[in-house]
């Protein structure tokens, strides 16, 4: 078992993407290591070229990114954490796949219709492109498993379409150059909205601060947005069908369960019939609770730059080590060196 996820060091991290992913990440480096298999979670810092950036800001936020992981439970003592820049091997391997990959076939991407919208002409060669990297990250360290949310599944089939193509031009079915990975979608994975519009993710560019709670919000702006979150008029139901249209409900429902460790339907057990006056306070309370350590572990980790610096070196020097063989296989399946 061989766990590869990376994760976008923009921004500031926030409750969607702790309860999204980070969790899972902490689950998955300690079901791989009692498999005796791998993890490893990356900084995507090239992928985060791809749209217009503050270089200097980009380093704070891998570091900052770092400390988040670490703070919340990843183990570099358990997980390979590195971040992309420093494995030149991504950016090599992109490259070689760059040959398999169709035009045809990164047209079709989603992400890439949303994020460029009307104005595709204008749009960057890695926007366009960083599909590719994308297989490249997971097909270089032989994954067999990679955590997707519902909206990088997409992604992932192109990886192991790449993965076939490339498989069947250049190699043998005896002796592949890449193991098609498999997807994992936690079960119960939470799908964390924004506080203020309910229909959409949470989000660290979201351009009011209010749709979002940061790792590094101290209790009382916790304690602000939570009180000021988007709701209805209405009590909670009993049942978990009767938030079917009441998306900033079940939202704030969601979170409760997911910090909780519980489930909505149990969550609506306990408060159903009260209404959001009773509920947001307890909300509040809850989530404060939950992060204040992390948020303590967070805010020690970020001011020691010398010791995330060497986490990251740690985890590169360990990322090539593994990336190595693979590489050189595909250099060779492709005559680029002597077989």
């Amino acid at each position: 078992m061989r766990v590869v996820s990376g994760i976008q060091p923009t921004g500031t991290p926030h409750l969607g993407n702790y309860l999204g992913a980070i969790v899972n990440y902490v689950r998955l480096q300690d079901e791989a290591e009692v498999a005796g298999g791998d993890c490893l979670i990356f900084l995507a810092d090239l992928h985060a070229i791809s749209m217009p950036h503050d270089p200097a800001r980009l380093h704070a936020a891998t570091l900052e990114m770092v400390a988040t992981l670490v703070a919340c439970g990843v183990d570099p003592r358990k997980t390979v954490l590195f971040n992309q820049a420093q494995v030149h091997q991504h950016a090599e391997l992109q490259w070689l796949l760059s040959g398999t990959a169709r035009m045809g076939w990164l047209n079709r991407m989603t992400q890439w219709k949303d994020k460029a919208g009307k104005n595709r002409e204008g749009q960057s060669v890695a926007l366009f492109s960083y599909p590719v990297l994308q297989a490249a990250d997971v097909l270089l360290y032989q994954a067999t498993h990679v955590p997707v949310g519902e909206d990088q599944k997409q992604h992932l089939e192109l990886a192991r379409d790449i993965a076939q193509k490339f498989n069947n031009d250049f190699a043998s079915e005896e002796a592949p150059v890449f193991t098609l990975p498999e997807p994992i979608i936690p079960p119960g994975a939470a799908r964390i909205m924004s506080l203020r519009d309910g229909s959409a993710k949470m989000s660290k560019s979201a351009d009011s601060d209010m749709s979002r709670i940061n790792l590094s919000d101290d209790p009382d702006t916790i304690a602000r947005k939570i009180k000021k979150a988007k709701t209805d008029a209405e009590p909670l139901p009993s049942e978990a069908k009767g938030l079917e249209a009441r998306p900033e409900a079940l939202n704030l429902v969601t979170i409760y369960a997911a910090l909780a460790g519980s489930s909505v339907e149990a969550v609506l057990g306990e408060y159903g019939g009260q209404g959001f006056g009773s509920f947001k306070p307890a909300l509040a309370e809850l989530t404060v609770a939950s992060l204040s350590p992390i948020v303590e572990r967070f805010t020690a980790l970020r001011d020691d730059r010398e010791s995330l610096d060497a986490i990251l070196a740690r985890g590169a020097a360990q990322a090539r080590e593994l990336a190595i063989p693979t590489l050189a296989a595909a250099y060779r399946a492709l005559g680029l060196v002597r077989a």
